[in-house]
């Protein structure tokens, strides 16, 4: 089975530069995995999307580059999942288009 989790959005302390240290911006995050399905075994996706917000809201992340290291970390020792695909967006910190990052 594949879970795809698009378009979370919410506002949070990420970033290296002197405003985003001290003013909150959006971020969107995509998350995509694979795990073997069975009726004893199933992985609740709420679950995981407010585990990554209540996340990336506390650890308030320098680098998008850290966020998805400690997700992917975080993700894959904490369920069985295969196939892992992490998608961060900074819609608003460039005037003209969307920053984002992904592995």
């Amino acid at each position: 089975m594949k879970i795809e989790i698009t378009d979370l959005t919410f506002k949070c302390i990420i970033g290296i530069l002197d405003f985003e240290r001290t003013k909150k911006q959006k971020v969107i995050i995509n998350i995509s995995f694979e795990y073997d399905f069975s009726k004893d075994l199933f992985i609740d996706y709420s679950e995981i999307s407010t585990l990554v917000k209540k996340t990336m809201k506390k650890q308030k992340f320098l680098l998008l580059e850290d966020a998805i290291l400690y997700f992917e970390s975080l993700l894959q020792n904490s369920y069985k999942i295969n196939k892992l695909n992490i998608k961060i967006s900074k819609p608003n910190i460039l005037k003209d288009c969307v920053v984002s990052l992904s592995n």
